[in-house]
Protein backbone atom coordinates (compact mmCIF):
# COMPACT_ATOMS: atom_id res chain seq x y z
CA UNK A 1 0.00 0.00 0.00
CA UNK A 2 1.04 3.37 -1.10
CA UNK A 3 0.18 6.64 1.18
CA UNK A 4 0.34 9.97 -1.03
CA UNK A 5 -0.14 13.57 0.62
CA UNK A 6 -1.39 15.65 -1.73
CA UNK A 7 1.64 16.95 -2.87
CA UNK A 8 2.17 13.53 -4.25
CA UNK A 9 -1.48 13.01 -5.62
CA UNK A 10 -1.67 16.11 -7.44
CA UNK A 11 1.60 14.92 -9.51
CA UNK A 12 -0.81 11.93 -10.77
CA UNK A 13 -2.76 14.91 -12.78
CA UNK A 14 -0.21 17.68 -13.45
CA UNK A 15 2.33 16.54 -16.06
CA UNK A 16 4.58 19.60 -15.27
CA UNK A 17 5.68 18.97 -12.08
CA UNK A 18 9.03 17.41 -10.75
CA UNK A 19 8.66 14.40 -9.31
CA UNK A 20 5.64 13.02 -11.69
CA UNK A 21 7.92 9.92 -12.82
CA UNK A 22 8.78 9.27 -9.08
CA UNK A 23 5.09 9.54 -8.61
CA UNK A 24 3.86 7.07 -11.37
CA UNK A 25 6.27 4.64 -11.07
CA UNK A 26 5.36 4.56 -7.11
CA UNK A 27 1.82 4.16 -8.20
CA UNK A 28 3.30 1.07 -10.71
CA UNK A 29 4.91 -0.85 -8.06
CA UNK A 30 1.92 -0.49 -5.28
CA UNK A 31 -1.00 -2.96 -4.71
CA UNK A 32 -3.45 0.14 -3.94
CA UNK A 33 -3.01 4.15 -3.10
CA UNK A 34 -4.47 5.46 -0.06
CA UNK A 35 -4.74 8.72 1.16
CA UNK A 36 -6.65 11.09 3.79
CA UNK A 37 -10.11 12.16 2.90
CA UNK A 38 -8.32 16.09 2.82
CA UNK A 39 -6.66 14.92 0.26
CA UNK A 40 -9.55 15.81 -2.46
CA UNK A 41 -9.78 19.53 -1.37
CA UNK A 42 -6.67 20.33 -1.04
CA UNK A 43 -5.51 18.51 -4.55
CA UNK A 44 -9.33 20.27 -5.87
CA UNK A 45 -7.62 23.44 -4.50
CA UNK A 46 -4.03 23.32 -6.08
CA UNK A 47 -6.00 22.22 -9.14
CA UNK A 48 -7.61 25.18 -9.13
CA UNK A 49 -4.56 27.10 -8.14
CA UNK A 50 -2.39 25.97 -11.00
CA UNK A 51 -5.64 27.38 -13.52
CA UNK A 52 -5.32 30.73 -12.28
CA UNK A 53 -1.56 30.86 -12.67
CA UNK A 54 -1.84 29.34 -16.45
CA UNK A 55 -0.81 26.10 -16.27
CA UNK A 56 -4.34 24.88 -17.40
CA UNK A 57 -6.96 26.01 -19.21
CA UNK A 58 -10.49 25.81 -17.78
CA UNK A 59 -11.41 22.80 -20.49
CA UNK A 60 -7.99 21.19 -18.83
CA UNK A 61 -9.29 21.66 -15.27
CA UNK A 62 -12.47 20.35 -16.10
CA UNK A 63 -10.83 17.32 -17.49
CA UNK A 64 -8.28 16.44 -14.73
CA UNK A 65 -10.66 17.33 -11.90
CA UNK A 66 -13.26 14.85 -14.15
CA UNK A 67 -9.84 12.29 -14.26
CA UNK A 68 -9.53 12.85 -9.90
CA UNK A 69 -13.51 12.32 -9.40
CA UNK A 70 -13.20 8.77 -11.94
CA UNK A 71 -9.78 7.43 -9.50
CA UNK A 72 -11.26 9.29 -6.10
CA UNK A 73 -13.12 6.11 -5.42
CA UNK A 74 -10.50 3.39 -5.90
CA UNK A 75 -8.08 5.21 -3.40
CA UNK A 76 -8.25 3.76 0.60
CA UNK A 77 -9.51 7.09 2.41
CA UNK A 78 -9.13 7.31 5.90
CA UNK A 79 -11.54 9.83 7.39
CA UNK A 80 -10.07 12.59 9.78
CA UNK A 81 -12.14 11.46 12.59
CA UNK A 82 -11.17 12.15 16.20
CA UNK A 83 -8.72 9.57 16.73
CA UNK A 84 -6.64 10.79 13.62
CA UNK A 85 -7.40 14.61 14.45
CA UNK A 86 -5.94 14.02 18.12
CA UNK A 87 -3.05 12.61 16.92
CA UNK A 88 -2.31 15.52 14.26
CA UNK A 89 -2.26 17.72 16.89
CA UNK A 90 0.10 16.21 18.94
CA UNK A 91 2.01 15.68 15.63
CA UNK A 92 1.92 19.10 14.83
CA UNK A 93 3.63 20.12 17.56
CA UNK A 94 6.37 17.51 17.99
CA UNK A 95 7.36 18.29 14.56
CA UNK A 96 6.29 21.84 13.62
CA UNK A 97 4.20 20.66 11.01
CA UNK A 98 1.34 22.45 8.62
CA UNK A 99 -2.10 21.61 10.23
CA UNK A 100 -3.10 19.54 6.88
CA UNK A 101 0.78 17.70 7.08
CA UNK A 102 -0.12 16.43 10.54
CA UNK A 103 -3.18 15.36 9.28
CA UNK A 104 -1.90 13.24 6.35
CA UNK A 105 1.07 12.08 8.65
CA UNK A 106 -1.62 11.07 11.37
CA UNK A 107 -3.54 9.45 8.85
CA UNK A 108 -0.36 7.58 7.35
CA UNK A 109 0.21 6.51 10.70
CA UNK A 110 -3.28 4.72 11.51
CA UNK A 111 -3.10 3.10 7.96
CA UNK A 112 0.66 1.58 8.45
CA UNK A 113 -1.77 -0.30 11.79
CA UNK A 114 -3.68 -1.85 9.38
CA UNK A 115 -0.91 -2.32 6.15
CA UNK A 116 2.18 -3.58 7.41
CA UNK A 117 3.93 -2.44 4.14
CA UNK A 118 2.53 0.87 3.84
CA UNK A 119 5.11 3.30 2.30
CA UNK A 120 5.04 6.82 2.71
CA UNK A 121 5.08 9.47 -0.57
CA UNK A 122 5.61 13.26 -0.32
CA UNK A 123 6.97 16.15 -1.28
CA UNK A 124 7.32 18.57 1.65
CA UNK A 125 10.53 18.03 3.52
CA UNK A 126 9.33 18.75 6.69
CA UNK A 127 6.52 16.56 6.15
CA UNK A 128 9.41 13.65 4.74
CA UNK A 129 11.39 14.12 7.73
CA UNK A 130 8.81 14.32 10.47
CA UNK A 131 7.51 10.59 8.93
CA UNK A 132 11.14 9.46 8.53
CA UNK A 133 11.23 10.08 12.24
CA UNK A 134 8.09 7.85 13.49
CA UNK A 135 7.60 4.54 12.11
CA UNK A 136 6.66 4.71 8.35
CA UNK A 137 8.11 3.63 5.78
CA UNK A 138 8.85 5.88 3.14
CA UNK A 139 8.92 5.54 -0.52
CA UNK A 140 12.89 5.72 -1.85
CA UNK A 141 13.28 7.23 -5.43
CA UNK A 142 14.88 3.43 -7.02
CA UNK A 143 18.18 4.15 -9.18
CA UNK A 144 16.45 3.96 -12.55
CA UNK A 145 14.44 7.38 -11.92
Amino acid sequence: MLYLDTSALVKLYVDEEEGVELVHQAVREAEGIATSTIAYAEARASLARKQREGTFSSDELRGVVSDLDDDWPNYTRLDTANFVSLRAGKLAELHELRGFDSIHLASALRLSEMFEDLRFLAFDSRLTTAARNTSLNLYEKPNSI
